[in-house]
């Protein structure tokens, strides 16, 4: 993957940031990466990361400023400033607001604002409610045109049985196939 403007979009998933860190890194080396952060992304203090310390990484890693309001995020459909969009991760929440065309965070304007010069979107799952609430949406969103999966699994079936995250590393793979119009299978590992 050379030469492509990919949005990435990051909602608060927390414990999947440590994953998502060294995605970013890879594809910042080829590509230009343009950080799109939700609300709570963006200004929430976890035990993970405080937020501040996280945003700090996100833009050395992209080398861009992040998107944080719904009015930056805009532009990006009329510009066409991605060629790709991933949203990693990316939570239930995020999943319902997608399925049913809900545009209240940065990150769902950019997805917006993306899809609708028909270029891919790609979505990393990360939700506890994925084979519970959650379930409609991402059967919802797998009949979309232009929305893509990354691969992903089951992370705790004893403690969290309707928990599933998306394989991360298997981002790149994802959007290679995504750019081509085709679907990384299996999307449920």
């Amino acid at each position: 993957m050379t030469d492509r403007t990919i949005g990435i979009g990051i909602c608060g998933s927390f414990c999947t940031f440590s994953q998502i860190l060294p995605v970013i890194e890879r594809l910042a080396k080829y590509n230009t990466v343009i950080p799109v952060l939700s609300d709570a992304a963006y200004s929430t203090d976890t035990r993970f990361y405080k937020a501040e310390d996280f945003r700090a990484e996100v833009e050395r890693l992209c080398k861009h400023k992040i998107i944080h309001t719904i009015v930056e995020a805009e532009p990006i459909g009329p510009r066409k400033m991605f060629d790709a969009m991933v949203i990693a991760p990316c939570t239930g929440n995020t999943l319902a607001k997608l399925n049913h065309g809900i545009t209240d965070t940065p990150v769902l304007m950019a997805a917006k604002a993306h899809i609708r010069n028909d270029r891919p979107l790609i979505l990393a799952v990360s939700t506890n409610d994925a084979l519970g609430a959650a379930a409609q949406n991402i059967g919802g969103l797998l009949n979309r045109r232009n929305v893509y999966f990354v691969p992903f699994s089951q992370d705790d079936h004893e403690k969290k049985p309707r928990s599933m995250v998306a394989r991360m590393g298997l981002i790149e793979n994802t959007i290679e196939l995504a750019l081509k119009g085709e679907q990384i299978e299996p999307i449920i590992l």
